[in-house]
């Protein structure tokens, strides 16, 4: 069996940081290579869901096939694999190189590198890739793209001398990537007479066709009426359709090694199909896997609760979709004495959570409350074992806990030397330890460990705001470590409300407890009784506020007379005002559960 190079087929994907333009570059691609027409294209035409374009990030990794005349006079076939830049979605970047042999690396000309370029560029060299710099964004007056190149050499070590200068809004420079894609990039490498052995590389449901399944093809041929098998699930297939997206789908008779392009193969559940698995024939199979990919951890999560509870059934529905076409998102049922029942869920990052949450209540019209979110602590307990806690309502008790581990990250800011100091302040707060402090150029590059429990809550928006939006941010979770960690409860009236309860540093509880009760001081309306509002750690209170009661003024229809009958009617209202504060329930509007969730300092 002898390997062959396919020449004309190119395999690459475009990485950068959030808004250096990668969805840009890639439709002014399409538009060149005339895979839409002019009347079909639109801006971010491969972002294809409603809050991609909305918010102007992209979330899944999209895929197209373009065809481009190269001067030497052959037609070339590029696979583009358009990548998201947010670290939340980071598993989607590095499942979409590993189907790849190159990668542009796009840099904004007046940014220069940022975090995430560095974090998605290392995912690339990981992978082998050959690395093309192109520097966008050169029609800006403020674009440096001599001052850039230097970084791209002192920052990633990539040698920039040649990197290609473009606008790609403007078009400027994308026939020299289009040149520099089929010269400068390698070809892919395959056996045409080999058992098929493919990479399974994503999947998304549709409503129409069944889990749309994508693949790169390694060795061999795939095509239509072939019964495959999933290695890692051992389950078998018969391929109704195979095709490739340029940008629509389009079938094709069979797809060859070095092709990236989807089956159809009735498959009901997106479940099914791993990302990362290997594709083979069940008559004729490869004898070795692909290595795959780690599957996708959840690393945040939070319970989420239909406001309605009759809503419950509609929730259950519309999680279950969401699970068809979103394989890293992972759900159980839980029940709240608070909120009722509900779903403790599983995210890889708040972005991630965020987006969820607005795509249960924008496509499926649910009104929900999300409680605290929170990460997975490891709990070693007195009697030896060890228990994985995702509910902090679900804590032991303190005696039987001998030590809780926490998950930490090592995160990577970058950022304009005039903001350092308040950044450094940031970090320290949130109980940050410094690895290393660099420079690059005028900008400083900071490296900290910090546990994840603290960047989950409002990290991101805080470092935002110190540092007017300059500085930017990339993370990846290296390791548990043990901490002095507390349960602190809130309880209203003297009834715990489980689902504000939160796992927190010693050093900090006394800072965060008074925080919530001020907050919640605010945000309750006041009631008919006086309400007592507390922070406790097991039966230790910390922070206490009072809602001060409404008072309907009894008195106002006595005129005159004796005094005693206005001290008869104020007794009166004072027993009645005591008993109902036995009995009366507190109402906590949702609006006030959101904005108490969302603390900040």
């Amino acid at each position: 069996m002898s390997e062959q190079t396919f020449d004309t087929i190119r395999n690459f994907s475009i990485v950068a940081h959030i808004d250096h333009g990668k969805s840009t570059l890639a439709d002014r691609l399409i538009q060149v290579t005339g895979g839409l027409t002019e009347r079909e294209m639109k801006a971010q035409v491969l972002d294809s869901m409603d809050i991609e374009r909305e918010r102007g990030i992209t979330i899944k990794a999209q895929t197209v096939r373009l065809r481009y005349d190269h001067s030497d006079g052959k037609t070339y076939t590029l696979n583009l694999i358009d990548t998201p830049g947010h670290v939340d979605f980071a598993y989607e970047v590095n499942r979409s190189l590993a189907a790849c042999e190159g990668s542009l690396l796009v840099v904004d000309a007046s940014q220069g590198v940022e975090a995430q370029t560095l974090a998605n560029v290392y995912q690339a060299i990981d992978n082998d890739h050959e690395i093309v710099p192109v520097l966008n964004k050169v029609d800006l007056p403020a674009a440096e793209p001599a001052r850039v190149r230097e970084q791209i050499e002192d920052v990633i070590g990539l040698d920039a001398s040649d990197a290609i200068e473009i606008s790609a809004k403007t078009g400027l420079g994308i026939d020299a990537v289009l040149k520099a894609i089929v010269e400068r990039l390698p070809a892919p490498k395959g056996d045409l007479a080999a058992p098929l052995k493919a990479l399974l590389v994503d999947s998304w449901y549709d409503s129409y066709l069944g889990v749309v399944v994508l693949v790169r093809i390694i060795d061999g041929t795939m095509k239509k009426d072939q019964r495959i098998k999933m290695l890692g699930t051992d389950a078998v297939y018969d391929i109704d359709k195979v095709g490739v997206f340029s940008p629509k789908m389009l079938a094709v008779d069979s797809l060859g090694p070095g092709e990236i392009g989807f089956l159809i193969a009735s498959i009901k559940e997106v479940a099914d199909t791993r990302v990362g698995d290997t594709i083979t024939e069940e008559k004729r199979p490869c004898t070795e896997p692909l290595e795959g990919f780690k599957p996708a951890q959840p690393v945040v999560f939070c319970g989420l609760f239909p406001v309605d509870a009759a809503d419950f059934e509609d929730l259950r529905d519309a999680l279950g979709r969401l699970r068809l076409n979103d394989a890293s998102f992972s759900y159980e049922m839980e029940t709240s004495a608070a909120l009722g029942f509900g779903f403790r869920c599983g995210f890889l990052g708040l972005l991630h959570l965020e987006i969820i949450q607005e795509r249960l209540s924008r496509e499926f019209d649910l009104d929900l409350i999300a409680t605290a979110p929170s990460v997975v602590y490891r709990i070693k307990l007195t009697d030896g074992s060890e228990i994985e806690l995702h509910n902090p309502a679900d804590m032991p008790d303190e005696v039987k806990v001998r030590e809780v581990a926490e998950p930490w990250l090592r995160a990577t800011i970058l950022t304009p030397d005039d903001y350092l100091g308040a950044i450094l302040q940031l970090c320290q707060e949130r109980r940050g330890i410094q690895v290393e402090l660099s420079y690059v150029g005028s900008r400083a590059m900071v490296v900290y460990d910090l546990p994840l429990n603290e960047v989950v809550f409002d990290f991101y928006d805080r470092l935002k705001s110190v540092s007017k939006g300059y500085a930017s941010f990339d993370y990846h979770l290296t390791e548990y470590q043990v901490g002095d960690l507390v349960r602190m409860s809130i309880l209203v009236n003297g009834e715990p409300v489980d689902a504000l309860s939160m796992l927190v540093h010693r050093s900090q509880a006394d800072r965060r407890g008074r925080a919530m009760c001020e907050k919640l001081k605010e945000l309750i309306p006041r009631h008919l009784f006086k309400i007592p509002i507390q922070a406790a750690i097991g039966a230790k209170v910390i922070a206490r506020e009072t809602i001060s009661a409404m008072r309907k003024d009894v008195t106002a229809k006595c005129y005159g007379g004796d005094a005693t009958r206005k001290r008869k009617l104020l007794e009166k209202q004072k027993e009645g005002k005591k008993r109902m504060r036995q009995f009366g329930k507190v109402e906590i509007p949702q609006d006030a559960f959101i904005a108490a969730l969302k603390m900040d300092d």
